[in-house]
């Protein structure tokens, strides 16, 4: 057995035994056509099956080519799925005022959010998170938006590692070929974004994070300086993307502080 064949297991297992122990059977993502959510979508098909929704959440700057992708994706996998169309949401906030890519596009991934909680409401579902670990360590998403969810399956998976997960899942080449993008304007591109590509930016941060190598160990081991300031820089800087929001300590039992129980306590 290989190895992503014993993730796939495991992460299969994972999800139905977290959503089941919350009392809930119903699981629900923010389907984008890409690769990351292409995997849990997958995922979450083999462990729920008919329990499990699959949302498209297309804007006016969403590509045709996104939808799609997520649509041969569900065709091939019988994965059940909705379109809801959040452009308008966001055109009407904004009405004709001129605004930078990047508020457009966090407040369209928050729209998205907000449209998939509620979807999640309607179904008992829970909502499941399609974040990379080198997207969390980066700090590369949109805080109650892309980086929203209740359980994330692919958390502790590098990028390089989700694409070779996706080729032993057999996602559609079309969505492994094409170039990484969060497509929250026209043209965007995460590797251009960065100013590196991933497979440079996993092998640094996995010497940073996993092996614990220190700033001089990684230019010594011939990391360019931009790319090792890069990754420290962010992983320090977006600390705050990673976790709940801090509470001031006034009281004995502080939730985040010593109010500390496992998620999986049972009364």
């Amino acid at each position: 057995m290989n190895k992503y064949t014993l993730i796939e297991n495991y992460l299969v297992k994972f999800l139905k035994d977290e959503v089941l122990k919350t009392g809930l059977k119903n699981a629900v993502i923010g389907l984008s056509g890409g690769i990351d959510s292409a995997v849990v979508a997958v995922l979450a098909q083999k462990a729920f099956g008919e329990n499990f929704l699959a949302v498209m959440l297309p804007s006016s700057s969403s590509s045709q080519s996104s939808f799609d992708d997520a649509d041969e994706l569900c065709k091939k996998f019988d994965i059940k799925n909705r379109s809801v169309y959040i452009g308008n949401l966001v055109e009407t906030y904004f009405k004709n005022e001129k605004l930078s890519n990047l508020r457009v596009g966090n407040f369209s991934a928050r729209m998205r959010m907000s449209v998939l909680y509620d979807i999640s409401a309607q179904n008992s579902a829970l909502v499941l998170g399609t974040s990379n670990k080198s997207e969390l360590l980066l700090g590369y998403g949109t805080m109650f938006g892309d980086l929203a969810s209740a359980l994330n399956p692919i958390g502790d998976m590098y990028k390089t590692e989700v694409f070779e997960f996706a080729e032993h899942l057999d996602v559609p080449k079309t969505i492994i070929k094409k170039p990484p993008t969060a497509d929250l304007w026209e043209g965007q591109s995460d590797e251009e974004d960065l100013g590196f590509s991933y497979a440079q930016l996993d092998l640094a941060l996995k010497a940073f994070v996993d092996e614990r190598l220190s700033k001089e160990e990684l230019l010594e081991k011939g990391f360019k300086d931009e790319l090792v300031d890069l990754i420290i820089t962010k992983i320090y800087h977006n600390q705050f993307k990673r976790k709940q929001p801090i509470i001031a300590k006034l009281g004995n039992r502080t939730i985040g502080h010593d109010f500390l129980y496992p998620r999986d306590i049972k009364l």
